[in-house]
């Protein structure tokens, strides 16, 4: 069976005064149904650019985008609004992603009336039981989001991702803004609909410890490039690249005794506004030479795992 997603050479500039700002820059990855690709890297590596330039809310400035064996890199507005269906977005922030002045039934019912396709008897019961899907009580029915916890805005926000039964969902931090125990719900609930619905997840975050637990596979994204590539067991065991290394340093161990070393990384962020053809990594890199000048190129050095790194034989030894 194809994947439901392949993404080739998906590049996104930005106009900048001083010239482009690269912040996709020719990103490849297939994605299979039922399966969950984690997006790791710091603020500002163009996480959240990949999502939305996939789901269009903003437009690629080069690429391809295939997605259930259909070419979607430019759609048609007919398209678009099929497209709509199919592919969802889960944001962030459970505070400014709700409109404060709709109830959590006219939040979570707005996609279904604008798709058309269901009375509004029929929506109200849809409406009912995504509620009861995803842990909303009916009693906050007609509640307003500033009545509601961040655990409740989000699970309004994964019910509205859901209403329109999408293939495809972009969890753009889903859980970033919630307390411990109730991202642990987020995600369990989340994994649940993934196994009933065969939903497949674009899982953007910047922490290790939860893209471990959700995602099949992990990319590692560096000032718009992917440097690493891996299935989430193989990233967390063995990774290649020194930036990979770096952030998994970071990751805090409950246990005084099995500290690790942590890798600080030195130098100054190379711009990412008209960056040159080399490694953008390279000004923090304690193994960068010469060669990282170049550039580098996307290979896999153990089944499916990719780095684009020249000097990763050293990093291994």
């Amino acid at each position: 069976m194809p994947a439901l997603l392949e993404v080739k050479n998906l590049k996104k500039y930005f106009k900048n005064p001083g010239g482009q700002l690269h912040a996709v820059d020719d990103i490849s990855f297939t994605l299979d149904r039922g399966k969950t690709l984690g997006v790791v890297g710091e603020s500002g590596c163009g996480k959240t650019s990949l999502g939305r330039t996939i789901l269009h809310l903003i437009d690629p400035t080069d690429g391809q985008i295939i997605f259930d064996g259909n070419d979607i890199s430019k759609p048609t507005n007919k398209e678009l609004l099929r497209l709509r269906e199919e592919m969802r977005i889960i944001f962030q922030d459970p505070y400014s992603s709700l409109n404060p002045r709709m109830s959590v039934s006219t939040a979570i019912m707005e996609p279904l009336q604008i798709q058309g396709k269901l009375s509004k008897t029929e929506i109200m019961e849809e409406v009912r039981s995504l509620m009861d899907i995803v842990g909303i009580a009916r009693r906050f029915e007609n509640s307003y989001p500033h009545e509601l916890d961040g655990g409740r805005r989000q699970r309004v926000g994964v019910a509205r991702a859901l209403s329109l039964r999408p293939k495809f969902i972009v969890c753009d931090e889903p859980v970033s803004a919630l307390d411990v125990s109730i991202q642990a719900q987020i995600i369990n609930l989340m994994l649940d609909l993934q196994e009933e619905r065969g939903l497949a997840y674009l899982f953007v975050t910047h922490d290790l410890s939860v893209v471990k637990y959700i995602s099949d596979d992990i990319m590692v994204m560096y000032l718009g490039n992917m440097v690493e590539k891996a299935p989430s067991d193989e990233l967390f065991s063995n990774p290649l690249h020194p930036y990979t290394k770096a952030l998994l340093s970071a990751i805090p161990v409950p246990n005084l005794r099995d500290q690790t070393e942590r890798i600080i990384m030195q130098g100054e962020l190379t711009s990412p506004v008209n960056p040159k053809p080399g490694c953008r990594f390279m000004a923090r890199c304690q193994y960068a030479s010469e060669d990282c000048a170049a550039p580098q190129v996307l290979e896999e050095h153990a089944p499916d795992h990719f780095v684009a790194c020249c000097k990763y034989k050293t990093i291994l030894d």
